[in-house]
């Protein structure tokens, strides 16, 4: 039997505090409306939703997840044939989302507590083949060392999958970087690569961010750059003060209209926070152990019930 790595509830409690809804105070749920939430394609944001998502229910909401990429997603919040995301990384939204706020159509609910960081890392038997690092201007003089046959003479950067963005792409070329930017498939893809290249010492660099669970069973290493003051402009950088990539951060939004349709379910997602550890490890039981999704998130809720109640509580004053 596979480790919990929450302490486990006895059967009995785990089943009634799952199947137990919380008592609705007034009019909670206000409409029967189902609350459309979106659902991305890396397994932290699946995490950061279904919890949200189960504890809704236990206040009352009818919840319908409805999956869309993490550009098109901006569209349909702001028109509100989507209703809620938990998880936007404020970096890699293009043009749509930073308007939509601007405009009212989109919501901010406040950051999910997640602590942040994107960039290209590599194994560290790379250092060996590419002197220099981490310092990302070694990468002008030992491309090769990250060539694979499709790619000669330039290196293999693998990106970030196409429907999340193209700012790797846009850095290679902005700072003419001897390196091909190939999209990944999926998360799935790009970490079943890592591990493929790490067993057999093969080339690799990639755009990758934590939290994540691969951080805890591999050794990378992250690019470095030129440092800036304030934050990083990634469209105005020159080869010799490249700053790399804009760090984020991690919004909760809503439509426009969630306040006023659903507004207990409102107060509740302003409270709700999450951190990586949380975040960690619910990823690595999933992606790693092989545990089902809904098995690890209602494992958390049933063992962290002094966390989530609070919010209920003050969301349903």
């Amino acid at each position: 039997m596979k480790a919990r790595f929450w302490a486990a509830a006895a059967a009995g409690a785990l089943a009634l505090g799952l199947t137990t809804s919380t008592a609705n105070a007034g009019n909670v749920p206000e409409s029967e409306d189902p609350i459309r939430v979106v659902v991305n394609d890396w397994t932290g944001q699946h995490i950061s939703t279904y919890i949200a998502g189960t504890l809704l229910k236990k206040m009352g909401y009818n919840i319908e997840y409805v999956t869309a990429g993490a550009l098109p997603q901006h569209p349909g919040l702001a028109q509100g044939n989507l209703h809620l995301q938990t998880e936007v990384w404020t970096n890699n939204v293009g043009d749509i989302y930073p308007k939509a706020v601007k405009s009212g159509d989109i919501e901010v609910l406040g950051d999910l507590g997640l602590d942040p960081k994107e960039g290209w890392i590599y194994p560290p038997y790379m250092e060996e083949r590419c002197p220099g690092l981490p310092d990302y201007r070694a990468l002008y003089k030992c491309a090769q060392a990250f060539a694979r046959p499709d790619t000669l003479p330039k290196g293999r950067l693998i990106t970030y999958p196409a429907d999340w963005g193209t700012r790797s792409k846009a850095v290679v070329a902005g700072i003419d970087l001897p390196f091909e930017a190939i999209a990944g498939g999926s998360e799935g893809a790009m970490v079943a690569e890592l591990k493929s290249a790490y067993a057999a010492k093969q080339p690799m660099i990639m755009m990758f961010w934590q939290p994540h669970w691969i951080f805890a069973e591999l050794k990378f290493n992250w690019v470095e750059w030129s440092p800036v003051d304030g934050e990083c402009v990634e469209e105005t950088q020159t080869k010799d003060t490249a700053c790399g990539f804009q760090q984020a951060r991690v919004h909760k939004v809503a439509w426009k209209g969630f306040k006023d349709k659903w507004p207990a379910a409102y107060k509740f997602m302003k409270l709700l926070t999450l951190n990586n550890e949380i975040e960690n490890r619910a990823i690595l039981e999933v992606d790693t152990n092989k545990r089902p999704l809904k098995e690890v998130v209602n494992e958390w809720i049933a063992n962290n019930e002094a966390t989530w109640q609070p919010w209920i509580d003050a969301a349903m004053k």
